[in-house]
């Protein structure tokens, strides 16, 4: 770094990430107002204060990481979704403003100020059934996921986001309570292990919250099939699954005996949620 003062910091580490960042001027904001614990309009009202040897130090161990392509997410531990502060490490998937449509379809089919039981299948970090007991305090919300150490990355983001949800370890329905639900959601690996996408960024991310057999349908496959017998009678399962799917997810559904299936777009146009009745 040629100067320690924080607006110079900026601008060479928004040169250096320029190669591997679409958005360096950003990254290196999110970054340094990480290293001094401050907002990212700190940095642009005291741009002439100097940063401390070891805040510089921090800050280039980070740009380092970032260097290698390595998400923004891990090496803060931090993302927001649905406006809330979530912790993610490399256990748990890094959650997506896509995601959140989800959430959003979940609100407008069930009742906010009744009871209901819904459960969100491989929780990960937790996005999906945290988000959804924040906005409804009354619903009782499940969660499951077969790995631990993403399970012990829920239960700290539900504490900190001070919502109740029952965390259950376990393969999927396997790993639900004997009671049937209201709505069963779920974000599944979806990705064939031969897809070129897994050479991106999320080559980063845990390959088994990625990567399904069977071209990418073996967990939509099973959730779809197996969710009949935890759904109550009208019951809605809500699927994210990837652009290209939507036709096969649907069939599924269908031979499956669901009901008034619905497909809506993602943020970028894309059919990248289906849902339906059971």
């Amino acid at each position: 770094m040629s100067s320690s003062f924080i607006k110079d910091s900026l601008l060479t580490a928004s040169q250096q990430l320029a190669e591997i960042s679409d958005t360096p001027g950003l990254d290196a904001e999110v970054l340094l107002a990480h290293v001094l614990n401050k907002t990212r309009s700190y940095l642009f009202t005291w741009p002439d204060i100097a940063l401390s040897e070891s805040e510089m130090t921090e800050f280039q161990r980070m740009l380092a990481l970032r260097k290698t392509g390595y998400p923004i997410a891990y090496i803060t531990q931090q993302k927001e979704f649905w406006s809330l502060p979530f912790k993610v490490t490399p256990d748990v998937l890094i959650p997506r403003p896509d995601t959140e449509v989800l959430i959003e379809i979940t609100l407008k089919l069930l009742p906010k100020n009744e009871v209901m039981k819904i459960v969100d299948l491989g929780t990960g970090s937790g996005a999906i059934a945290i988000a959804l007991a924040h906005e409804c305090p009354k619903w009782q919300v499940y969660a499951t996921d077969q790995s631990l150490a993403a399970l012990n990355i829920a239960k700290y983001n539900a504490l900190h986001n001070k919502v109740n949800v029952e965390f259950n370890h376990g393969n999927w329905h396997e790993a639900l309570p004997t009671e049937k639900f209201h709505a069963i959601i779920s974000n599944p690996p979806y990705i064939a292990d031969d897809d070129s996408h897994l050479k991106t960024a999320i080559r980063f991310e845990p390959k088994s919250a990625l990567v399904a057999c069977d071209h990418g349908y073996a967990d939509l496959a099973k959730i779809i099939h197996d969710s009949r017998d935890y759904l109550l009678s009208n019951g809605y399962l809500l699927l994210e699954h990837g652009y290209d799917q939507a036709e096969k997810v649907s069939e599924l559904m269908t031979q499956a005996g669901y009901h008034n299936i619905s497909q809506i777009r993602d943020l970028s146009g894309h059919v990248r949620i289906s849902y339906g009745q059971l």
